[in-house]
């Protein structure tokens, strides 16, 4: 496993914003582990974040793209953050654009934030988590209106490795319904393996009760 993936998981749980429990998600699923990327706060936790997000991109897409798209609005800081990243770490100007819920009809009028999309742009995609794609089916259309670009992919922190809206994992599904690849920083086997029985300053994480939580959790919900 990557350095920064091992650095990422160890962030999340610093930040708080991975827990292990029991936790009610918004498709109804009863899940021993959560995520919420709402909980970065502070501008050291979104300029680490940044730059995960950063070197995740690079491995995965490289640099060849013009736009980094973060939908409202938990992807609003997610791209600035990223794209101020890609410029310290790599030397190169991506520009940020973000949709809004509403349009807006004066002074800076239209849907987006940030950079307008233009024809013939790349854009890649970033989010926090992605359980069902059903965000994607919202940004998509969005995105493929404002211009004729190029959709180069989908980037969120974690994958969460369970079924979507079939029995493929929702990243499998979106690669399959739009033709671009989706990818994760980390996924949740990469972080059971790295904390499953490992102190981590002082404290087990995923313990044999969590594990076998986890374990039956997939069982019902882990995609083929």
């Amino acid at each position: 496993m990557e350095s920064y993936k091992q650095e990422f998981i160890e962030f999340m749980v610093d930040s708080q914003v991975l827990k292990f429990g029991e936790f009610t998600l918004k498709s109804g699923r009863k899940s021993p582990f959560f995520m919420n990327a709402g909980g970065y706060v502070t501008g050291t936790q979104l300029r680490k974040l940044g730059e995960y997000y950063a070197k995740a991109i690079h491995d995965n897409y490289g640099l060849d793209f013009d736009v980094l798209f973060g939908p409202a609005y938990k992807g609003i800081p997610l791209s600035v953050a990223t794209t101020m990243a890609i410029s310290e770490l790599y030397g190169k100007d991506i520009r940020y654009c973000s949709n809004r819920k509403e349009v807006k009809d004066h002074g800076d009028t239209g849907i987006l934030l940030g950079s307008k999309l233009k024809d013939g742009d790349r854009v890649v995609i970033i989010e926090d988590v992605t359980t069902s794609g059903k965000s994607i089916e919202e940004t998509y259309p969005i995105i493929k209106a404002q211009a004729d670009v190029e959709v180069k992919g989908l980037m969120v922190s974690l994958n969460r490795m369970e079924k979507g809206q079939t029995d493929k994992s929702a990243l499998a599904e979106i690669k399959e319904k739009y033709g671009f690849d989706a990818n994760a920083i980390v996924n949740m086997q990469e972080v059971v393996e790295y904390l499953y029985n490992k102190p981590y300053k002082g404290q087990i994480y995923i313990d044999d009760t969590i594990k076998t939580a986890i374990d039956a959790y997939y069982e019902q919900y882990g995609a083929k």
